[in-house]
């Protein structure tokens, strides 16, 4: 169910053309469409952040004999199969259709937030055009700004929820490729929710390739993990603000540099041997110790003073350390930060090994009592996820995982040549993790830093001999 598209010639950037905008509901409603959808406690403090912006770069097939009406009826038809994929996912995800409602408190001092999916267009879908080729956007040395602009909702916090649709897919086509960027507000879900919508809208595009009726319809419905929902019989959490603006402060990211760097499966596992071998231990993650290595590598590259406290951050999932542990399928917000402080003497002076230590120290410790802990925290001071964010000095942080399913997202166009990021959720010191293209243990990081730090990055013999030159 889409409503109509409408076109337009108004560009988002130089680069960019927007040729059509239209929403996307359920193809059938079910029955819990009528109900709202309340946010738990920790989803009420993601309001502050910015959308998850994640997306992945195709290339288009070949047309060598048939010219530019084979490349029209390639696009139309790709266009129009995304948007009833999408719209036969939506009966999975339905909240992603909806947006954001408050319900106040009698006394007008308070609210909480829900999703409603009955006063809602459903989500976005937007077709756009650029300039640009593939290669334009994987063979940079770093990540033009012009991707920012190959996905909806620039610079959006899941606040904006209220009047923006909470899920958005622009269909960017390029001059020799396809770029699929999804926007999703992270109110709703985490890195893992975000990318369990991704594969399921994936699957349901290819099993259309089997249909061939509508009789059919019901093979589209089924997947082989469909998400879970919690059971939420009404408010579980109220803000102590009459109005919800009254809860929101907004950052404005710096101007950055990005960039790529891809590490081998060989040295990813290189790096795990020696920060075990040098603590006489076992235990030590290959995630750990390359998380280890680049939060050494960014402290060297600032400079700073050795008295001075560095802190580094990991996005944790949650749903195995609750009780009972959660299933992966289980969408929202399970996450929460885990992270270790010491002096930047400390790090840099000692051997790699022990900041490795550190962080799997730091990992062991994150039980449910932890976590249940810093939630109660955050509810009793009333603390939002940007100011715990933005609390710690000289920090490191990294996002997202290289165990998502990010390569196995396919739209009849074979696996994606890379995965790219919007604006959302950067700043300096913010790291995000990607498997890597071929596979194995192999890992790319995308590296967000001030542009005198990036250099100084760049200028490190350590690191670069330990980045592979075949990054996507």
């Amino acid at each position: 169910m889409s409503s109509p598209c409408s076109s337009s010639s108004s560009s988002s950037s130089s680069e960019v053309k927007i040729i059509s905008k239209c929403f996307v509901k359920p193809k059938t409603l079910p029955e819990k469409w009528k109900e709202p959808y309340h946010f738990a406690p920790l989803d009420h403090f993601v309001l502050t952040i910015h959308y998850i912006q994640k997306g992945l770069l195709f290339l288009k097939p070949s047309f060598p004999e048939s010219g530019d009406d084979a490349k029209e009826d390639f696009m139309q038809t790709l266009l129009e199969k995304l948007k009833d994929s999408l719209a036969t996912t939506l009966v999975h995800f339905y909240m992603l259709s909806g947006r954001l409602s408050s319900l106040k408190s009698e006394s007008q001092t308070s609210h909480s937030v829900f999703v409603d999916c009955n006063n809602s267009p459903g989500a976005g879908f937007i077709h756009a055009e650029s300039d640009l080729s593939v290669s334009d956007i994987v063979g940079s040395k770093y990540v033009p700004l012009a991707v920012h602009s190959f996905f909806d909702h620039h610079k959006a916090v899941n606040r904006d929820g209220y009047t923006m649709s909470l899920l958005s897919v622009k269909v960017t086509e390029l001059v020799d490729g396809v770029f699929i960027g999804l926007s999703m507000n992270h109110s709703i879900g985490d890195g893992s929710s975000f990318w369990q919508f991704f594969n399921s809208f994936s699957d349901i595009f290819n099993s259309q390739e089997d249909t061939t009726d509508n009789n059919n319809n019901n093979k589209l419905l089924c997947l082989k993990n469909p998400p879970i929902f919690r059971h939420v019989s009404g408010p579980m959490y109220s803000l102590p603000f009459s109005e919800p603006d009254e809860s929101i402060s907004f950052y404005e990211t710096p101007v950055l540099k990005e960039r790529m760097f891809h590490f081998s499966s060989e040295t990813v596992r290189w790096l795990k041997s020696k920060a075990n071998q040098e603590c006489g231990t076992t235990e030590i993650s290959s995630f750990q110790s390359l998380t280890a290595f680049i939060w050494r590598s960014i402290t060297r590259a600032r400079k700073l003073p050795n008295d001075q406290e560095t802190t580094c951050r990991v996005a944790a999932g949650n749903r195995s350390r609750m009780n009972p542990p959660l299933p992966p399928n289980h969408f929202g917000v399970y996450v929460s930060h885990v992270k270790t402080t010491t002096t930047i003497g400390d790090l840099l002076e000692n051997n790699f090994g022990c900041a490795a230590l550190k962080l799997h120290q730091a990992v062991s410790e994150h039980t449910i009592e932890k976590i249940t802990y810093e939630l109660d925290r955050l509810l009793k001071y009333h603390i939002t996820l940007e100011e715990y964010r933005m609390s710690s000095l000289n920090i490191v942080h990294m996002g997202s995982s290289p165990r998502f399913n990010k390569y196995g997202c396919e739209f009849g166009m074979g696996k994606a040549v890379a995965v790219r990021s919007g604006y959302g959720g950067k700043y300096d010191g913010k790291v995000s993790a990607y498997p890597g293209r071929e596979g194995g243990a192999s890992i790319d990081l995308e590296v967000c830093l001030l542009p005198e730090f990036m250099e100084a990055l760049e200028s490190d013999q350590e690191f670069m001999s330990l980045v592979s030159s075949s990054s996507s």
